[in-house]
């Protein structure tokens, strides 16, 4: 049954938020109000505690309420609560991308700031555009997504993205093209990354003779694809896509609004699986998901060319940014959740804990036959259901709804499940998760 707790507010109240990415009609008849959260652990309107098995949405990897990012962010507040994004600066921006240079791989040391996930995909997209132009290549306009990737919610973010329940109702968006997905025959159930799927790379030899190397910007792919179902990529997969696009001179760009600061057990996905590309883009775990925060790192290389080609100085380099471009909040955030990162060791930790976690996760595959496929790596794991009625969703849905009712916040998306514990969860909270997910699974044979 259903744990259902009588909301404080009014039905017009209700009514008159459209929710993001929210079955809008089924919410509203029996909304999951959250009060508080305080550590890996959210409160609701009944006072229970609910496990966050998501870190938010992959976002508070240090759980809630953390102390130094409250008093960064109150002391922000007071002193300085907004200062103009354009053609004026204040401390805390340099700071804090010095420090997210830190975290970077070696070479992508320039940072540009952004509000969002997608707005850091939209700047990363025109910086290429814009790149090629600078170099005196202005046909390299074309992109190349993946299926299955997840770019933000953005007119650019939604063309090059592959999901297809996020493109078909938008209509025409940007001219962009798409690799296959990673998940072949035969790499179900795989602990971390596949031994097979690296010859999927080549796919993008076919579209780069179909369109030609001299039309297309960039490549933009998530080393691991998050939201399209915790895609891992196979071994030596994103070793080759560098290697294709150095060889026919087109950007690579790493999407890791979900993959740096620490999900993967590592600075960033790009130094998880090896790989530098020419751009990074990053959001969520930036502010642990305090204020809304998203910025991209560039090769200096790139950066370099538009000073180089600015003309006079005191013109715009490039004309692009956001009102909200390294808010001042959101960097006294930033900086104090990097610090915490750092200061806890929480990415070796994340790292020394992911066989707890794969073990864990992988023992549901015997629990339940409509499990037909397990993935994971660092602190993330997708679980594919397989659908009844034709109704790839409707049993994910029952799942986390059924897990809601059991204390526990996961994921639910397409005909997947999938889970992203903070940093800091403990074996026994592990367990007790995937218990109750082996719970929930049974109940779907009922």
């Amino acid at each position: 049954m259903s744990h259902i707790v009588k909301s404080r507010l009014t039905q017009a109240q209700l009514d008159a938020h459209w929710m993001a990415y929210t079955g809008n009609r089924q919410f509203k008849k029996d909304p999951r109000i959250i009060v508080s959260a305080e550590g890996r652990y959210y409160t609701d309107l009944d006072g229970r505690k609910i496990f966050d098995g998501l870190s938010g949405l992959w976002t508070c990897g240090l759980g809630h309420s953390v102390p130094s990012i409250n008093e960064a962010v109150a002391n922000q507040v007071k002193t300085l609560d907004y200062s103009p994004a354009f053609q004026f600066g204040h401390e805390k921006s340099f700071l804090l991308a010095e420090k997210i240079s830190e975290f970077m791989p070696s070479g992508l040391n320039r940072i540009f700031f952004t509000g969002s996930g997608s707005e850091s995909v939209d700047t990363a997209l025109k910086v290429a555009r814009a790149y090629w132009r600078k170099k005196g290549m202005g046909t390299k306009t074309k992109f190349i997504g993946r299926a299955k990737g997840y770019h933000g919610a953005g007119i650019s973010g939604f063309s090059v993205g592959g999901i297809p329940a996020n493109r078909t109702l938008y209509g025409q968006g940007l001219e962009s093209y798409h690799l296959p997905h990673t998940q072949v025959p035969g790499s179900e159930f795989s602990k971390g990354m596949a031994d097979i799927g690296k010859e999927r790379a080549d796919e993008l030899l076919n579209l780069i003779t179909m369109h030609d190397a001299s039309n297309i910007a960039a490549v933009i792919v998530e080393p691991m694809s998050g939201s399209g179902g915790v895609i891992i990529p196979p071994k030596g997969y994103l070793q080759r896509l560098r290697e294709i696009c150095d060889q026919h001179n087109i950007l690579l760009i790493f999407d890791e609004v979900i993959t740096a600061f620490g999900r993967m057990g590592a600075q960033t996905g790009s130094e998880a699986f090896g790989v530098i590309p020419d751009a990074i883009t990053m959001a969520k775990q930036v502010t642990n998901g305090v204020i809304p925060m998203g910025a991209v790192a560039f090769k200096q290389e790139i950066y370099d060319t538009f000073m180089d080609n600015g003309g006079p100085d005191y013109m715009l380099e490039i004309p692009h940014g956001y009102t909200y471009s390294a808010h001042p909040i959101a960097c006294a955030a930033g900086l104090a959740s990097l610090e915490e990162i750092k200061q806890q060791n929480l990415i070796a930790r994340v790292k020394d804990m992911s066989p707890v976690w794969e073990n864990c996760v992988h023992q549901l595959r015997d629990a339940n036959p409509i499990i037909t496929d397990i993935r994971n790596y660092g602190f993330a794991a997708g679980i594919t259901i397989a659908p009844v009625d034709g109704e790839p969703s409707k049993r994910p849905f029952q799942i986390a709804m059924s897990m809601w009712d059991k204390g526990y916040y996961v994921r639910y998306g397409a005909d997947t499940i999938q889970l992203a514990p903070p940093f800091a969860t403990e074996k026994a909270e592990m367990d007790s998760l995937i218990n109750a997910l082996g719970d929930s699974l049974q109940e779907q044979n009922q």
